[in-house]
């Protein structure tokens, strides 16, 4: 990647320090009777959150099908609303089938186990712990009296000051980039509609074929696209770092280099991949 890099990505998870932290003057100094009462708050918290989506009963999907639905422009019209306004919504049969096995699922399931949800809540914070540690600023760790106490969601008036300058100055740096990036597509002027073919944003990737052609195939359920294929024609892999299969398509870069496409792709995860190929055409496909 040479605009949309990985520091780059890692400064965007950096934007928002300071969300969701609130101001505690206990936070000033190493407390183990306040980290402990912190802690049973904040477990208990996420006991009940669990314990109440654990018993959520998914009939409630059902009550969609048969529902009528007026057309909107109707509905806040003031007019008369006639049959031919409305639509009655019927429930895809294997949309009900995927329901009618969670619900199978769910009349099934055994107690709510409190005393898992409390180790895994224990290990998610030992994790926390140490990625607060090693990904916040090293000027701001050392103020941090507790990173436990930190992880919890709480710190003190100067350090969360701290953490919103930080926070701000990263919104920036991201947004010169990204202004950056603008700029350059607008240089290299590639085609909006070969363009689009690349829009595999938090798509997995679950197939790479390399051959004469490089096809990839994503599970693009949690992606914003419909295409679920993509090959890249003649193609020579010029960098791979990472793993790609089963990982996540973050952003892409394109450029046209003697009569191809050179496609630069960043990949999440611990650590993160980036793979370039070269290739003299590109094709999306809904498979």
């Amino acid at each position: 990647m040479k605009i949309l890099t990985k520091e780059w990505y890692e400064t965007c998870q950096q934007t928002g320090l300071h969300f969701g932290m609130r101001v505690h003057k206990g936070a000033a100094s190493l407390d183990e009777a306040l980290y402990e009462r912190l802690y049973k708050r904040k477990e208990k918290e996420h006991v009940k959150l669990q314990r109440d989506v654990y018993n959520t009963d998914p009939r409630f999907m059902l009550e969609h099908d048969g529902q009528v639905m007026t057309r909107v422009d109707k509905a806040f019209s003031g007019e008369e609303v006639t049959e031919e306004d409305q639509l009655v919504y019927q429930m895809p049969p294997e949309e009900r089938a995927h329901i009618e096995k969670l619900i199978a699922e769910y009349d099934a399931r055994p107690d709510f186990d409190e005393k898992q949800c409390k180790e895994d809540y224990k290990e998610a914070m030992e994790w926390n712990y140490k990625n607060h540690a090693e990904r916040l600023p090293a000027e701001i760790v050392e103020q941090i009296a507790d990173i436990r106490v930190f992880s919890l969601g709480y710190c003190t008036r100067e350090v969360k000051q701290q953490l919103k300058k930080k926070s701000e100055e990263n919104m920036k740096e991201m947004e010169r980039v990204l202004q950056e990036y603008r700029e350059d597509v607008e240089k290299q002027g590639i085609p909006v509609d070969v363009r689009r073919q690349l829009q595999f944003h938090d798509c997995i990737v679950t197939t790479l074929l390399n051959g004469d052609d490089l096809v990839l195939q994503f599970d693009s359920r949690g992606g914003f696209t419909e295409f679920s294929k993509l090959t890249l024609k003649a193609a020579k892999i010029l960098k791979q770092e990472g793993a790609v299969v089963g990982k996540y398509w973050l952003y892409e870069e394109l450029y046209q280099i003697d009569n191809e496409y050179e496609l630069h792709v960043l990949l999440n995860g611990e650590p993160m991949s980036e793979l370039i190929v070269r290739c003299t055409d590109i094709v999306a496909e809904i498979e």
